[in-house]
């Protein structure tokens, strides 16, 4: 997986114009929708502009802020098809063979999906797809849940797009609680969901593997798979150093990772790189900090690890420094930043 920054714009639009069309069916100004994305209404069917996992974020927190359906996110979701994602999607569509689809959906995922990560197994008689949000540190209870709703009615709308209107999951299984002030929840969604599960997880019959795709071509899909590693190529360019270094940082994150290490690795001076990162608009430090802070989040927030545990995998020496960091980032300890989390997963306002 390709690691970008937060603020990179190297995303198509396509995930915020349908959130902004959605909203538009409840009678929601796409000014309104757009509000601090920074982005146009007339620009968001521009094929030149491109957009970062930041504005996606801000999108989406615009959605959960305005829409009057508590079902908003999922039947968003539902409204993907394959035409929304260019060459990828047609891709999907032109494959011969339906695991064929799963590996090659999972491989080039980061060209329409930048707010997840997405795995895909067959485990007997099913079929199991996982999704896990990105630790991005915007992403409260609330955002995350939103995140998971939409990607599931994505992934519905795409299965049937490609393997039939018919097309059903046995059940969802999420990590989260039910919303306690919605007893209607689960009726949403086309199948049973299981909440307090370890994975965030799509469950269906593997016997749909084993269909005969209606739309497949060989020659279509070896052109398009072509095109495809051209587009992940050129994504892999846009990231940059920074998006390099980013990526040195995160493997190196439980180590001393530093600007004199990264050096070697890329077998550049220390100066040459320090020069390209401001050239970038960012540091090593900046880098560092920011990475540290998303990761400490995902681990407070999603496991019971122990604050001195959490300061030994992001490379700290001493937990106190750790501490004395995290106050500076958050403006709060990590224990209180943990409670706040739960407390948040737990408001029935959610």
């Amino acid at each position: 997986m390709i690691e970008i920054g937060w603020e990179q714009r190297v995303y198509p639009t396509a995930k915020i114009a349908l959130v902004v069309e959605a909203l538009a069916a409840e009678g929601v100004r796409p000014q309104d929708a757009l509000r601090g994305v920074d982005i146009p209404p007339d620009q968001l069917s521009a094929s030149t502009v491109l957009v970062s996992v930041d504005q996606v974020v801000q999108t989406y927190r615009n959605a959960i802020r305005l829409t009057r359906n508590p079902r908003f996110a999922y039947q968003t979701g539902l409204r993907a098809h394959v035409s929304l994602y260019g060459m990828y999607g047609f891709a999907i569509l032109s494959g011969m063979n339906f695991r064929e689809t799963m590996r090659f959906v999972v491989r080039y995922h980061q060209l329409a999906t930048p707010l997840v990560k997405l795995q895909f197994v067959e485990e007997s008689a099913r079929a199991v797809w996982k999704i896990d949000p990105v630790p991005h540190p915007s992403i409260d209870s609330q955002l995350y849940r939103f995140i998971i709703e939409l990607q599931f009615g994505v992934h519905v709308s795409l299965h049937r797009d490609v393997m039939g209107a018919s097309f059903c999951p046995l059940a969802y299984h999420v990590v989260f609680e039910a919303p306690p002030s919605d007893p209607n929840y689960e009726a949403a969604f086309d199948g049973p969901i299981f909440f307090g599960q370890l994975e965030n997880e799509i469950v269906f019959d593997a016997a749909w593997l084993n269909g005969v795709p209606q739309l497949g071509n060989e020659i279509t899909y070896s052109t398009v798979l072509s095109l495809c590693d051209d587009l992940h190529d050129t994504l892999q360019r846009r990231t940059g150093v920074a998006g390099k270094v980013r990526s040195f940082i995160l493997a190196n994150l439980g180590r001393h990772a530093s600007l004199e290490a990264a050096a070697a690795h890329f077998d550049t001076p220390i100066r040459t790189l320090r020069r390209k990162l401001t050239e970038e608009g960012t540091s090593f430090r900046e880098i560092l900090d920011q990475l540290r802070i998303e990761v400490a989040i995902k681990y407070l927030r999603d496991t019971q690890m122990t604050i001195d545990d959490i300061a030994h995998a992001l490379g700290f020496s001493e937990t106190s420094n750790f501490r004395h960091a995290f106050r500076r980032w958050k403006q709060a300890s990590p224990q209180q930043y943990r409670r706040q989390l739960r407390s948040s997963s737990s408001d029935p306002g959610d």
